[in-house]
Order: C-alpha cells, then structure tokens, then sequence
C-alpha cells in the first residue's frame, strides 16, 4: 500500500484481518482511522477520494464487516467513485464450510464492483494490490475488492513488487476517434439551439471545462453529481436539469436542438421517461464507458474516450470548424434562455409564522462558508435544497450520495473529505434521518483530531 501511495485507511479490525493490522498500526507512512461501522469506513474512503481524485482504502474483517461494506461499494460504484476495500477472510481450507464469520463477499459485490480479487497465498498479495489500484483509477474509476485469506496474511514470502501491471482483456479507451469528434464539431456549429450536459464524469477525470464552454458559449445545465464542474453564477450556467431540477435547466434541454452531453449518463432522474426527453434534439454523447453510450438515449454521435483528451480534442476541432465557415448565430436562442432563467427563478415562498424556511437557513450557510469550502450532503429534500442554494466556486468541492442515494452517506464522507484536505473548511448539511444512521462517526471524528 505504501509503493502505491497510501497515506490514510479507514477502517475496522477483526478476526479474519488482524495479522494485517500489526503491520499497518507500525507503519511510519499510512494513518489509520479506526471508524464506529464498516459502512462509515467506505464512506470515508468515498468522500476521501471524491476530494482528492485518488482512490480511497477502506479495510474490515470478513462475514458481518464485509456484508457492512456493501452499501458504501455499491454507492461508489453508482458515482463512479475509485476506491479500494480489502477485506480479510477465512482461512483458504475453510472457505466453503461455513466456517465462523464467512461471507463470499466476492459473490456478493460482483454486480457493482469494477473487478475483484480472492487472495489466498502470500505471493499473490503486491501484484493484486497493483493492480487493484490500477484498475480502480484507470478508465471509468469505481470500486475494486480485495478479498485475503487469514493464511495468505501470515504468511511468509520475499517481497516483489511487480515492474509493470499487465491486466489481460483490460484495455482503458484511446483516444477518441477524430472523425467523430470532427463530426460533433460541425454538428455544434450548425445548432440554433444547443445545450451542454456537463456530467460527474467531468469531475472524475479532473479536466477543465471552461475553455470548450466559452468558446461554444451555449447555456449549459450540470446534474447533481456535476453542480461544482463549472462556478454557480456563470452566466451560461442553468443549473441543475431533471426532477428536482431548475425550470430554465428542464427547459433548454426540452427545446434544444442539438444536446452536447459530457461525461453523463442520461439518468432517469434527468430524463424521466426516455421517449419524451428532448425528442428533438441531436444527441453528441461522450463517455470513458461505452457501455454508456446509446444506453438510455440513442447518441447520433458517439464519442467514446477519457474527457481528459475528448474536451481539449473538441474544442480544437470547434475552433477549426468556426473559422472554416460561419456557424449557426445562437444569439435569439440565449435571449430565449435568459428571458426563462428570469421568468422562473429558483426560490421559496416564506412562512407565515416567521420562521425560517430550510432554503434560506441554507443561504445563510452559503454566505458564511469560504470559497474553499467543500460541502457534503446526506440524501433526501435537504439534499435538493443544498443543490440549488449552495454555490459552487470549484471543482471537486461538493459530495452528495446521487446514484444510490445512501441515507447516511453524509457524516463519513465529510470525516474522509476532512482527512483527504484538513486545511479546507468541510460543511456537511444533514437530514435527521441520515444523521441518525451514521452519526456515531463523529466520534471517530473527535478521536482522530478530525
């Protein structure tokens, strides 16, 4: 762990992980945060890593602390979020037999994890983690699972870390083919009405978007996972799009004509029912996943690649394009988007009694925290209040639970915020009920100086 980076793990002790845990407790290099639950230890190692872009490290014992992991692997898995979870496990003769404290959490997991592991011999140990973090970090991120036998923890072999990780049938996106990246460009060009879709994926993949949104100059909406790719008081920015969204968001995607999305992935949250969602729009679809594309809404341009090289690579392609010939004049469609953007403004109406609405406890919170500061949510209306009233001024600065939607992703997630960058403010706004399923972790919190 420490070859790969490792810094900070969060997690638990037992049976099945404790000759782990002497060598991990003397390590001069890895601090260690010894959580209340397993399922605050993965979200902590979620928020951990929502913060910093690196992957977080959670590690529990087997049977009932592998099964606690569960719901904080399927959330990463949803939001895309790399993290590594190790769990220990029974000895490699006694898997099968029931043994005290044993769960195939291999079985378990394998519907929302990126890949998994069940080690059962000392050797095995540095060329799985290798790869665990490679697979984890590389791509479309997600969770990766570790799962080690007691006897492959204690024992004993020469120490050899691999030169390279050579993962067969595992083979990341390229770059993105220019001759579908042309084609969005000239698509873009001739649009009278088009909207960006700025997806979590921009956030993933850590690659500013401000250049290829001046230059195309459409309004824009980001979803919940994206509220912070882009500051909240750009003038292009329309908010959040779907359900819960903005009117001026819902808006423009329903009247667009040609929809750019990056790094989204049409949730139901967002479209509502497929075959009414922006039926006439051309759709330009960019995602690292190709499982992705054309899932949910057929693309008529697919692009698949990392937006690390898709973004810059469009906006090349655009300049070229506008310079080649003149594009569509979009001046009426923005006068038309503006003019929804002040008719139907995101407010609340005040009480009669004069207390005050959650909303404007809300603002008041926003004008009080710094630019810096990384918000956290839990799930829930309090949730979607925090969404449209909170303002975002970078990225990487604000963690709510989207895909999933975990009540009590808050508390943990803000503890591995606050641990990933302690010079930055951490505010979480919490519901009671999600506050009520993981609130132990505050004590973690006080234990650890967090």
């Amino acid at each position: 762990l420490e070859k790969v980076g490792v810094t900070d793990i969060f997690g638990m002790p037992g049976g099945a992980i404790l000759p782990f845990y002497d060598p991990l407790l003397a390590s001069e290099k890895i601090r260690h945060v010894l959580v209340r639950h397993e399922q605050g230890a993965g979200h902590a190692a979620q928020g951990y890593a929502m913060v910093t872009g690196k992957p977080g490290v959670c590690v529990v014992t087997s049977g009932p602390g592998a099964t606690n992991l569960v719901t904080a692997i399927a959330d990463a898995h949803m939001d895309s979020v790399p993290l590594v979870a190790i769990t220990g496990q029974v000895g490699v003769k006694a898997i099968g037999t029931d043994a005290f404290q044993e769960a195939d959490i291999v079985g378990a997991t394998m519907p929302f994890v990126k890949h998994s592991f069940l080690v059962t011999t000392p050797e095995e140990i540095p060329v799985r983690v290798a790869e665990a973090f490679h697979i984890a970090a590389t791509g479309r991120p997600g969770p990766v699972l570790i799962d080690v036998t007691k006897n492959a923890q204690e024992g004993m072999v020469e120490f050899r870390w691999p030169s390279k990780v050579n993962l067969r049938g595992y083979t990341p996106p390229g770059k993105p083919n220019q001759r579908r990246v042309a084609q969005a460009a000239e698509v873009i060009s001739a649009a009278e009405r088009p909207v960006l879709y700025l997806g979590g994926g921009l956030n993933r993949a850590g690659v500013p978007t401000n250049q290829l949104t001046e230059l195309i100059g459409a309004p824009f909406v980001t979803t919940l996972t994206a509220l912070d790719v882009m500051p909240t008081d750009h003038p292009l920015n329309l908010g959040m799009p779907g359900m819960h969204g903005t009117v001026a968001a819902v808006g423009a995607l329903q009247r667009a004509d040609v929809i750019v999305t990056l790094g989204a992935r049409f949730d139901d949250r967002v479209t509502g029912k497929p075959d009414t969602f922006a039926r006439r729009a051309t759709i330009v679809h960019v995602d690292i996943d190709p499982a992705e594309i054309s899932k949910v809404r057929t693309a008529d341009v697919p692009i698949v690649g990392d937006l690390i090289d898709v973004v810059p690579a469009l906006a090349a392609a655009c300049r070229a394009q506008f310079s080649e010939e003149p594009r569509t004049e979009i001046d009426q469609w923005l006068t038309e988007v503006a003019h929804i953007r002040a008719t139907y403004p995101t407010g609340w109406t005040d009480t009669d009694d004069g207390l005050l609405q959650p909303q404007e406890v809300i603002t008041h919170l926003d004008k009080a925290a710094g630019e810096d500061a990384i918000w956290v949510t839990g799930v829930g209306q309090h949730q979607m209040w925090a969404a449209h009233y909170l303002h975002f001024f970078r990225p990487r600065s604000w963690l709510t639970s989207a895909g999933a939607g975990t009540m009590g992703y808050g508390v943990p997630a803000a503890m591995g915020a606050k641990e990933a960058c302690p010079d930055r403010p951490v505010w979480l706004i919490d519901g009671d009920g999600c506050f009520q399923m993981t609130n132990q972790e505050l004590a973690t919190c006080t234990l650890n100086n967090i």
